[in-house]
C-alpha cells in the first residue's frame, strides 16, 4: 500500500488549490445506454433505478481519497483482465466480476465496493471512453469538489479525467443511475492516457 500511501500524500499537498474549471466534465443532453448496461439492468433492476435530487460532489477529504486509492488498487490486483468472449462467450456482458472481468466488471466492483464504504453512488460513475487506438473502455468517474477523477483498470493510478489520454464520450447520469449524458467540451476532448 505505500502506492497508495503516496498517492494521499501527493493529493493532499494540492488540497489548498481550487480546481480548475477544466477538472470537472462538463455534460451535455440524455444519450443512449450502452448495450451492456441495458442488459446488466434487466438483470439487477435495483442497481439501475436509484435517483437522487441532491447532486453536489463529493467532499474530497483524507478520508475518502484513501478509501477511492486503496479500493481501485485492490479490485486492480484482484481481478484478472479477460474479455467477454473469453468468460461468457459473448461480445458484450457487465457483470460483477469475482476473479476475472473487462473494463466494465473492474467498474461495477469499484462503484459497488466504494459506494459500501460510503461514497455515495451519486458520485460513481460509469464512463465511457475511447483509448488512443480507438478502441472502446470504461471507466469509473469519482464526482468530487476538487475535480473529477477517473479509477481505470488499466492503471493502479488515479487521475483526474483531464489528465488521461481518453475522448470522453458518455457517463451515467448523477442524478439516475439508469440514464446516460453526453460528455461535453472542446473537440470532446482527447485527454489522457495510461497503458
Amino acid at each position: 500500500m505505500a502506492v497508495a500511501g503516496f498517492a494521499v500524500s501527493l493529493l493532499m499537498t494540492s488540497f489548498g488549490a481550487q480546481a480548475a474549471s477544466g477538472d470537472f466534465m462538463q455534460t451535455g443532453k440524455l444519450t443512449s445506454q450502452p448495450i451492456g448496461h441495458y442488459e446488466f439492468c434487466k438483470r439487477e433492476a435495483k442497481e439501475c433505478g436509484i435517483t437522487s435530487r441532491d447532486t453536489r460532489a463529493l467532499q474530497l477529504n483524507h478520508s475518502n481519497w484513501q478509501r477511492i486509492v486503496e479500493i481501485n488498487l485492490s479490485v486492480n490486483e484482484r481481478i484478472k483482465p479477460m474479455t467477454d468472449m473469453e468468460i461468457y462467450g459473448v461480445e458484450e456482458y457487465w457483470a460483477y466480476p469475482t476473479t476475472v472481468g473487462d473494463c466494465e466488471d473492474y467498474v461495477l466492483l469499484k462503484q459497488r465496493e466504494l459506494q459500501k464504504a460510503g461514497i455515495p453512488i451519486t458520485d460513481l460513475l460509469i464512463t465511457v471512453v475511447r483509448k488512443p487506438d480507438g478502441e472502446g473502455h470504461a471507466v469509473l468517474t469519482v464526482r468530487t469538489d476538487r475535480g473529477d477523477f477517473v479509477l481505470d483498470n488499466l492503471t493502479d493510478e488515479v487521475m483526474r479525467w483531464n489528465e488521461t489520454d481518453y475522448t470522453y464520450l458518455k457517463r451515467q447520469a448523477a442524478n439516475d443511475t439508469g440514464r446516460w449524458v453526453t460528455i461535453e467540451g472542446p473537440d470532446n476532448l482527447l485527454v489522457g492516457s495510461v497503458r
